[in-house]
C-alpha cells in the first residue's frame, strides 16, 4: 500500500511539474566529473569517503556533496577510488558487501557486484580499501583526498572522520607516503559550474519550494504557531516531489525575525508582526534557497511596506547587474547605495555615508548602514549544499554561465545593537539621533531572497512563481487557507 500510495503521490506531482518525471542527472555526466578532476592532476591516486549511516537513523542519511558529485551514488559506507599513472586512468567504488538481515531494517542496498550496474563504476569490497591504496602508495603514487566533510565544515581541523583516520593510519604505516593538499578545492571549482542537468534540478526545486510558500501565504494567521506553518511548507514539499527541506526551515516571528537562522520554529504570531520565511527544497539533491517576508495579518502596516519596498528595491537594483562577465562587487554595490539611501531618507541612518566608532576592522569608521544590513545581498552559490560554491567567489570576481545563486537582500533593525558600540562622542551623537526611530521599527525584519541562474545569454529567476511585490503578497494572502493536516484552519 505504501508503494502504491507513493506511486500516486509522484503521478500527482508530475501532473502539477510535468518536467518532475525526468528529474535525474545521466551516469556519463558523473563519469565526465571524475575525468575532470583527474585531468587536474599529473598523476596520482584520488580516495573520496561517503557519508556513514546515521546512528539512530536520524537525522535521515543525506550523501555527503562532494562525494555525490562524483559518483550520483546515494548509499552510506562507501568509497571512491581514483587512479591516474601514465596517462591511464581508472574508477573504483568500494561497498560493503550485501547484508540480507541488515536490510530488513533499512531497505535493499547495493553490493560490490552490482556497483557496475547501479552506478556504472566496478565495484570492490570496502574491506579491501586499504590494502588497494598502500599498494598504490608502495608504488610512490602521491594521495589525493576529498574530505568526508560538509563544504560549510572547517576541513583543516577535521581529525574525527573516517577519512582522517584513514589517512593517519597510511601516514604512521608509510611515513614517506605523499599527501597532496587541494583535491577539496578543485573538486569545489568543479562544482560551482553548473550543468544543464543541475540547473534543471534546482528550477524544479524552486517551483516546488515556490508551491510551499504560496499554501504558507494563504495558511498565515494571527494566532498561527510558528511550528504550523513550517507544517504547511514541509507537508508540500514532500507532496509534490521533493525529497527533504534543502536545511532547516526557518519561520521567525516578531523579535524571531532578527535572527538570520532561527529555526525553533515554536512561537504564536500575533497581529502586527511581520514574519520571515526561508524554506525550500531539494530534488535530486540539489537544493532551493527561497525567503518571504509576510505581514501576519495579511496586510503590512505602512512602516513595514516602506522597509520591505526598500529591501525589494536593492534586490531589483542587484539583479540589474548580473550578466556574464559582470563583477559581483558592482552588483553588490548596487543593492548596498539603494538600501544606504533609503535608510538615510527614514532617519535610521545619518547620512547614506555616515559611519560609527567601532572595533577591529572598523576601528576608523564603520558604515552605519550595516548596523541594519547583517549579511551580504549577493547571499551564496547553491547547488548540492545550499551554501554551495559559485564561481564568482574566486577572482575576477565575475558571474560567469552556469552559476546558480541567492540574491537575498535584508534590513533588521533591533536596537539592542547600540548597546554593544564604543563608548565615543561620535556615537552617542548618532546613538541619541537614531534611536527613537529605530524604536519606531523594532522587530522590523525584512529579507528578500530569490534564486537565479546565468546563462550565455539570459539571466533567468527560478523562483518566480513566488510572490514577492507587497500587493502581490497581500492578495495571495486573502486567498482562503489551504487544508492542513489534522483539520481547521492555522491558530484554531
Amino acid at each position: 500500500m505504501r508503494a502504491f500510495r507513493s506511486t500516486l503521490l509522484w503521478a500527482a506531482a508530475a501532473l502539477a511539474f510535468p518536467a518532475l518525471a525526468a528529474a535525474q542527472i545521466a551516469p556519463a555526466e558523473y563519469a565526465a566529473r571524475r575525468d575532470s578532476l583527474l585531468a587536474r592532476i599529473d598523476s596520482g591516486v584520488v580516495v573520496a569517503f561517503g557519508a556513514v549511516e546515521p546512528v539512530t537513523h536520524w537525522p535521515p542519511f543525506e550523501q555527503l556533496p562532494s562525494f555525490e558529485y562524483l559518483t550520483g551514488f546515494h548509499e552510506p559506507d562507501a568509497a571512491l577510488l581514483l587512479v591516474k599513472r601514465g596517462g591511464v586512468r581508472s574508477a573504483r567504488l568500494f561497498l560493503k558487501p550485501r547484508n540480507r538481515g541488515m536490510e530488513r531494517y533499512v531497505g535493499p542496498r547495493t553490493g560490490p557486484d552490482e556497483s557496475q550496474a547501479r552506478t556504472g563504476i566496478p565495484g570492490r569490497a570496502l574491506a579491501g580499501l586499504r590494502g588497494a591504496v598502500d599498494s598504490l602508495a608502495a608504488a610512490g603514487l602521491p594521495l589525493y583526498v576529498v574530505s568526508d566533510v560538509h563544504t560549510g565544515d572547517n576541513a583543516e581541523e577535521d581529525s574525527l572522520t573516517r577519512g582522517a583516520s584513514f589517512v593517519r593510519a597510511l601516514r604512521r604505516d608509510r611515513p614517506g607516503l605523499a599527501v597532496v593538499q587541494g583535491a577539496d578545492e578543485m573538486v569545489g571549482h568543479l562544482r560551482a559550474r553548473k550543468s544543464p542537468a543541475e540547473a534543471d534540478l534546482l528550477r524544479r526545486a524552486a517551483e516546488i519550494s515556490a508551491a510551499g510558500h504560496r499554501d504558507a501565504m494563504r495558511a498565515m494567521a494571527p494566532g498561527c504557531n510558528e511550528g504550523e506553518i513550517q507544517a504547511v511548507l514541509e507537508g508540500a514539499f514532500r507532496r509534490l516531489g521533493g525529497e527533504r527541506p534543502g536545511y532547516g526551515s526557518i519561520v521567525g516571528s516578531g523579535p524571531n525575525a532578527l535572527a538570520l537562522h532561527y529555526d525553533r520554529n515554536d512561537r504564536t504570531m500575533r497581529a502586527g508582526e511581520l514574519v520571515v520565511i526561508d524554506a525550500a527544497t531539494a530534488l535530486g539533491h540539489y537544493s532551493a534557497d527561497v525567503t518571504r517576508t509576510l505581514p501576519v495579518t495579511g496586510r503590512f502596516t505602512p512602516d513595514q511596506r516602506t522597509v520591505y519596498q526598500l529591501v525589494l528595491d536593492a534586490q531589483a537594483a542587484y539583479v540589474r547587474q548580473i550578466r556574464p562577465g559582470g563583477a559581483e562587487q558592482v552588483a553588490s554595490d548596487s543593492g548596498q547605495a539603494v538600501v544606504a539611501a533609503g535608510l538615510a531618507r527614514l532617519g535610521l541612518i545619518e547620512s547614506p555615508d555616515a559611519t560609527f566608532d567601532g572595533t577591529g576592522r572598523c576601528a576608523q569608521g564603520c558604515p552605519q548602514v550595516y548596523l541594519y544590513t547583517w549579511h551580504g545581498f549577493g547571499g551564496h552559490g547553491i547547488g548540492l549544499e545550499v551554501h554551495d560554491p559559485a564561481q564568482y567567489y574566486d577572482d575576477p570576481d565575475q558571474f560567469q554561465p552556469g552559476d546558480v545563486f541567492t540574491v537575498e537582500p535584508g534590513i533588521y533593525v533591533d536596537p539592542s545593537i547600540l548597546d554593544g558600540l564604543p563608548d565615543t562622542p561620535r556615537n552617542r551623537a548618532m546613538i541619541a539621533r537614531i534611536r527613537p526611530v529605530m524604536q519606531r521599527y523594532l522587530n522590523v525584519g525584512v529579507r528578500i531572497e530569490d534564486n537565479y541562474l546565468v546563462t550565455a545569454g539570459s539571466v533567468e529567476l527560478l523562483s518566480k512563481d513566488v510572490p514577492r511585490d507587497p500587493d502581490a503578497v497581500e492578495a495571495l494572502m486573502a486567498e482562503p487557507s489551504p487544508p492542513l493536516p489534522g483539520g481547521g484552519q492555522c491558530g484554531s
